[in-house]
């Protein structure tokens, strides 16, 4: 059955024994489905539990008609979409279990809004999508932490977003001085936190001159100072563009949308193996260990020092560029966590289903799933 036939399904039945979980996302190329919910299709499958995306249709009717077949499914995965309460309470009645997905602080507005960060519409939502879900899966601490303010600490499970290290080949370090490549990787909505690193990146260049900052985006905005070249994402070659780097640089707004944040630029330049120069805000913090995965920074100077540092010592990078390659293995990987998310589901999912359907995972699975640490504890 393809996501085209999802309207479709209205008046139908599907197949006995077969177990069918909904994933209703933004699309399937979008970052949030690829990393939180793609990856462990094949876990979910070994359960008995088969995964069908579908994007969140637009038109009301449309969107109405998929929310209405939702009861044909055994499970329902809403990622970060914040329905209008009418649509809410109706994917909550058609839907034999909901589990709702998220990994941006989606209460509030984000950190380059006009408008104040807080939303009270946003947070009613919020407030409104938590009650009506049997289950939430949060992307970080933080996360977590917003969506046991609502809800019993037992309905809410921590799934970090996860990265494929075997994906990414690792950097080579090759180059010094003013020939390394700064990396920045990241979608158009998110370019705005270059602006605000403007300084910190123009007393950088002043120190090294000839200094490249390669962006792999849809665009690149002009940073005096600094040599900007964009490199056009793609999945199929943002591994190689990161390899090609020397050093990652993230930033993010000391706020509570960046607070919100899960970290999936710093794990892809530590998966490639790049030492990562970042300011202490949210995961930043967690994830770039000082002088272990890279160099935490705050003021241009600060900036501009670590990384002349960096770009002094060939070694050193690679030193700190294997060291975050080994941290994402062992705490961020899909290896790791495919586990934990396809027994959460299940248990959620399928606690009557799978007994109807026949299918029975092996205990571990169900214990583990309800063991609880953050991904620096595990």
């Amino acid at each position: 059955m393809t996501c085209a036939a999802v309207v479709g399904l209205i008046g139908l039945s599907l197949p006995a024994g077969i177990m069918k979980v909904l994933a209703l996302i933004e699309d399937v190329g979008h970052a949030c489905y690829r990393y939180r919910i793609a990856p462990f299709a094949q876990a979910l499958a070994e359960r008995g539990l088969e995964l069908e995306p579908c994007p969140i249709q637009r038109g009301p009717v449309a969107r109405c008609q998929q929310l209405w077949a939702a009861a044909r499914f055994d499970g329902v995965i809403l990622q970060r979409k914040l329905l209008p309460y009418w649509q809410l309470m109706l994917l909550r009645r058609r839907a034999r279990k909901l589990i709702f997905d998220f990994d941006d602080a989606i209460d509030g507005r984000d950190s380059y809004a006009r408008k104040n960060p807080r939303s009270w519409r946003r947070l009613l939502h919020f407030w409104a999508t938590l009650q009506a879900a049997d289950a939430v899966v949060a992307g970080n601490p933080y996360l977590e932490s917003r969506a046991c303010s609502f809800v019993p600490r037992e309905r809410v499970a921590l799934i970090p977003t996860c990265v494929e290290p075997g994906r990414y080949g690792p950097a080579r370090h090759q180059h010094r001085g003013g020939a390394v490549r700064l990396v920045w990787i990241g979608q158009r909505s998110t370019l705005p936190s270059l602006d605000r690193l403007r300084p910190h990146l123009a007393a950088a260049a002043q120190r090294l001159p000839g200094l490249e900052l390669r962006i792999i985006s849809d665009m690149a905005p002009e940073l005096p100072g600094v040599k900007v070249v964009l490199r056009r994402w793609s999945s199929q070659t943002e591994a190689e563009e990161l390899a090609q780097g020397d050093i990652g640089i993230s930033f993010l707004p000391d706020d509570t949308w960046s607070r919100g944040k899960c970290g999936l630029r710093v794990l892809q330049f530590m998966a490639a193996g790049l030492p990562v120069v970042a300011n202490p805000v949210g995961m930043n913090r967690r994830m770039v260990i000082p002088d272990g995965t890279g160099l935490l920074a705050e003021t241009p100077a600060q900036w501009a020092a670590a990384i002349e540092q960096l770009a002094a010592d060939p070694q050193r990078r690679s030193r700190l560029g294997t060291a975050g390659r080994r941290e994402v293995e062992q705490g961020y990987s899909v290896r790791r966590w495919k586990d934990r998310f396809a027994d959460f589901v299940a248990n959620v999912v399928c606690d009557e289903g799978l007994k109807r359907a026949g299918v029975v995972f092996p205990p571990s699975h169900a214990a583990v799933a309800c063991q609880r640490q953050s991904p620096r504890a595990a």
